[in-house]
């Protein structure tokens, strides 16, 4: 259980600043994400604060946000919807997302494809 080491657009940043927060658990694992919605596309930013930095359109009304943020991640993933969902932090930008049937080795590939260079 712990972060692993990405870098994130092609430059030299220190462990703090780069370390993705994924843990393996008994159905999957969990990622931790930082939301920006309102952006003005969808995309995967880079990391910020050991999260992933993911912007999205969806203005944060009703929830939208955090649906559309399951499925931005699971079509990213190419995953089926129903295997990712919001773990923690339903009002706030910082959230945990539980990714079913993934281990945090098979995420971490998956991401390091996805992450800006």
């Amino acid at each position: 259980m712990g972060g692993f080491l990405l870098r994130c657009k092609g430059v030299n940043m220190d462990a703090q600043q780069t370390s993705l927060l994924i843990r393996d658990n008994t159905d999957g694992c969990s990622l931790a994400v930082r939301v920006h919605p309102g952006a003005r596309r969808n995309a995967i930013a880079g990391i910020h604060d050991g999260a992933l930095k993911i912007s999205l359109t969806t203005p944060p009304t009703d929830g939208r946000a955090n649906q559309a943020l399951v499925v931005f991640v699971a079509e990213q993933l190419r995953l089926p919807r129903a295997r990712v969902s919001l773990l923690t932090g339903a009002s706030s930008r910082s959230k945990t997302l539980q990714i079913n049937s993934l281990s945090a080795d098979e995420l971490r590939n998956a991401l390091e494809a996805l992450l800006p260079k």
